[in-house]
């Protein structure tokens, strides 16, 4: 284990704080008497874009670890390493924007009485759906990106 890969618990906390830090957030504004914002649909293209690319980014990284035995040029490993930050990054954000969205949508759900959260309780929950989608797409790039470790020297 690389002590630099992100892992799933560090996810988890980032996630959190942001829903914690959301939910008072929308909180504040539903008690000014203001309604939480319908989530645009664009917002959840571009996540989903997002995770797309960061696949798109390591694929070649992950068929050269796994096809190519040769030395890595500078170029190969320039590549690479920019692979695992932006999916890094990417599952980061995820799950920072996970935790946006699901405490806008908590803050939703404690007043479904009201006709117009109905909506945006399903869009919103969408919106926290496709930004796990991004987190999974980073922690995968991120792993195809994990170079082995190099056989143990017998003679050693």
């Amino acid at each position: 284990m690389n002590p630099r890969e992100i892992r799933w618990p560090r996810l988890v906390v980032i996630g959190l704080v942001a829903t914690v830090i959301s939910g008072a957030i929308w909180l504040f504004v539903v008690r000014s008497g203001q309604l939480v914002a319908s989530p645009s649909w664009l917002a959840g293209m571009l996540l989903l874009v997002m995770a797309a690319l960061v696949l798109w980014f390591a694929r070649p990284v992950r068929q050269h670890l796994r096809g190519s035995a040769s030395s890595a040029t500078t170029e190969q490993a320039l590549r690479a390493a920019r692979a695992v930050v932006l999916a890094q990054a990417s599952a980061l954000t995820g799950a920072a924007v996970t935790g946006w969205y699901l405490g806008q949508l908590l803050v939703v759900l404690s007043d479904l009485e009201l006709i117009a959260n109905h909506e945006r309780a399903w869009w919103l929950g969408l919106q926290v759906l496709v930004a796990l989608v991004l987190v999974a797409a980073g922690l995968v790039a991120q792993s195809w990106c994990r170079v082995p470790p190099p056989p143990e020297d017998p003679a050693a």
